[in-house]
């Protein structure tokens, strides 16, 4: 049985624009760099967001986009912030999906190498009960 999510890993053309994602935007901590030395199958590097151990190890990019993402949590106070910081890095902000009202806002965007983030407000025990709601209104 699971005891839940290690880490997770990003395959990334340039490990130095990928750090300036992850520390601008999503406020991560770098705890190491593999650096010239190779321990695993490329150059690596390990960082600590909101407690989840997320790896980039350098090697070929994604070749085609989808709406397989990695959403991380944000409060509603910091939606502005970020996404003025996702914009000044000139990454490429994808319209998201259609929303029930009071299930949270989110920001999606693509890294340079096509994976999906997601800035999310909203809380899965939120989202529940709002849908819960929404079942109970008369069609």
């Amino acid at each position: 049985m699971s005891k839940g999510l290690s880490h997770i890993t990003f395959i990334v053309q340039d490990l130095d624009r990928m750090e300036q994602i992850l520390v601008s935007v999503l406020n991560a901590q770098k705890i190491y760099d593999s650096g010239k030395q190779s321990h695993s199958l490329s150059a690596e590097r390990f960082f600590d967001i909101g407690g989840v151990w997320v790896a980039v190890m350098q090697g070929d990019p994604l070749p085609t986009r989808s709406y397989n993402h990695v959403a991380f949590e944000m409060d509603d106070a910091q939606y502005d912030d970020h996404l003025m910081r996702i914009n000044a890095l000139g990454l490429d902000v994808r319209e998201g999906r259609s929303r029930i009202a009071g299930e949270g806002r989110s920001i999606y965007f693509h890294d340079y190498d096509n994976h999906l983030f997601e800035l999310h407000t909203g809380t899965l025990q939120e989202r529940l009960e709002r849908y819960a709601r929404e079942a109970q209104k008369p069609v």
